[in-house]
């Protein structure tokens, strides 16, 4: 894959639906990139987030399954009061222990309501 076709990638990801459970351009989009492709598009990924671009950022983190990055825009939504959000990267990277922390607050909160 040249770097036409990952610019090409990386334009059709950032048009994707973004439903909570779409994670990837498509199911063969990791599959289509080769290490070195993935590492620059990772920093590619990295250069955005610190340039404050989290939504491009996160767009190339999920399409290379750069699961760091990943936890990294769900740490960015945690920290701006985006819950659902945050869970739904840390669901995605894998990061366990911050999803359950998210769970936990949530299923408090749930409870609280019920016992009303």
């Amino acid at each position: 894959m040249n770097k036409q076709q990952i610019d090409e990638l990386f334009s059709t990801a950032q048009n994707q639906d973004q439903g909570f459970f779409k994670t990837t351009v498509d199911g063969t989009a990791r599959a289509m990139l080769d290490a070195a492709q993935k590492a620059a598009l990772n920093r590619k990924g990295n250069v955005l987030y610190n340039a404050g671009d989290i939504e491009g950022a996160r767009r190339i983190f999920l399409t290379t399954g750069y699961s760091d990055g990943i936890a990294r825009i769900g740490d960015y939504y945690r920290s701006k009061g985006r819950q659902l959000d945050a869970l739904r990267m840390y669901l995605i990277a894998p990061d366990r222990k911050k999803a359950d922390a998210i769970i936990e607050k949530l299923a408090s909160v749930i409870q609280t309501l019920l016992d009303e």
